[in-house]
């Protein structure tokens, strides 16, 4: 199996590339506030756990959401592999996702890193908000994201380097070019 991680910051194009990837290796898409949805949604015991956690404004335990990425994962009978796109966020999170897939005899086959300067970031969020009427794509509020971002990403990055499955993305260029380089770096494996 393909098991993929996408990584970038807010507006690097990770949602764009993800949906080009699963279109042309026929992988499934988990992302995980959409996993969340769907748990809560279907009123699921997973879902209803999280809900709590939510409803009170607190963020989902690592181990509770393994649990459910693991339930996602295993639905997926017959998979050519997996997108994980907005997860892991942080080191225990990797290390989590990383026992789980070993314990059904899976690895992570690369983790995708598309970066992209940060005016730019600003320039593709704030055009995002405009166009989408996203209320969190606004300046003051997308520099609260890309901190955040960068202080939680950042050691992830090293992580996936020593874990020999780090590949960085140019994310400038056009759609189709960063695409190439994606599908060149997926090829390889």
């Amino acid at each position: 199996m393909l098991n993929i991680v996408i990584f970038g910051a807010p507006g690097s194009g990770k949602g764009t590339q993800s949906a080009r990837i699963v279109e042309k290796y026929g992988l499934n898409h988990i992302s995980t506030g959409d996993v969340l949805r769907a748990e809560i949604k279907n009123g699921t015991e997973l879902g209803k756990t999280a809900k709590s956690y939510i409803d009170n404004g607190q963020l989902i335990p690592d181990a509770l959401m393994i649990d459910i990425l693991a339930s996602v994962f295993d639905s997926f009978k017959d998979s050519k592999g997996v997108i994980f796109d907005g997860f892991p966020r942080t080191i225990a999170q990797a290390e989590a996702l990383k026992t789980m897939l070993a314990e059904r005899g899976q690895e992570v086959s690369i983790m995708l890193d598309l970066e992209v300067p940060e005016d730019e970031l600003m320039t593709r969020l704030i055009k995002r908000g405009q166009e989408s009427g996203r209320a969190d794509d606004n300046e003051e509020t997308i520099k609260k994201r890309l901190v955040v971002y960068h202080s939680q990403t950042a050691p992830l990055i090293d992580w996936y380097k020593n874990d020999g499955k780090y590949c960085h993305i140019n994310g400038l260029g056009t759609m189709e070019g960063i695409f190439a380089d994606i599908c060149s770096a997926i090829d390889k494996l």
